[in-house]
């Protein structure tokens, strides 16, 4: 019994890790504060919440009928990532050249949606670890703990949002206008690491 608790503790703690680093709250930071900007405190909370609970949506989608949807739609794993690259892709030169901040003003909801909740937090990577982690889950211990690690991962992730915000304050528009344009780096070079990933992927299969 001690060894089966203890097995499943350690399950637990290597879903937990594995995907808080692939979802990295603290990379996703700075992009997050660059998309809400121009918001007030009340809706960047509401924001930061939202992308969480979004996440965490696509994420438990993804573990309970991951591989059904991408057999019914003949999707592969590769086929995805690229897409979310170049939907990341396309978002990171909005934000390198300042194009997007005129016309997000009315699109609150999206912000929480795309690009925050997926594919940056919820993305290709956190979905097939997620759906690695469903096969390996094959007693009650295990899934219940697989349970526990994701929420825990998605608390983390809005608690570190939510923090992040209070950085707005101290920086002002100069710094939100540098902030913006170091995201869009950031978004760019993990778009391009996702595309270069899926095509590498598409090359070995």
């Amino acid at each position: 019994m001690n060894l089966a608790e203890t097995s499943a503790l350690t399950f637990t703690i290597q879903s937990f890790v594995t995907l808080l680093v692939i979802m990295d709250p603290p990379g996703a930071t700075p992009i997050f504060l660059s998309l809400v900007a121009d918001k007030s405190a009340k809706v960047r909370r509401q924001l930061a919440v939202q992308a969480a609970l979004v996440s965490l949506l696509v994420i438990s989608v993804f573990a309970l009928f991951g591989r059904l949807i991408l057999s019914y739609l003949n999707v592969s794993i590769g086929a995805l990532q690229a897409a979310g690259g170049l939907l990341l892709l396309l978002i990171s030169l909005e934000l390198l050249t300042g194009r997007g901040s005129e016309g997000s003003k009315s699109e609150n909801a999206n912000v929480a949606l795309v690009p925050l909740g997926t594919p940056l937090l919820a993305g290709p990577g956190a979905i097939v670890a997620t759906m690695l982690f469903v096969q390996d889950a094959t007693t009650p211990a295990y899934k219940f703990g697989l349970i526990a690690a994701v929420v825990a991962v998605h608390v983390v992730i809005a608690l570190a949002l939510l923090s992040s915000t209070t950085i707005l304050r101290v920086i002002r528009e100069a710094g939100v206008t540098l902030v913006a344009r170091i995201a869009g780096l950031l978004l760019a070079a993990i778009a391009v690491q996702m595309i270069v990933d899926a095509i590498r992927g598409f090359i070995s299969a």
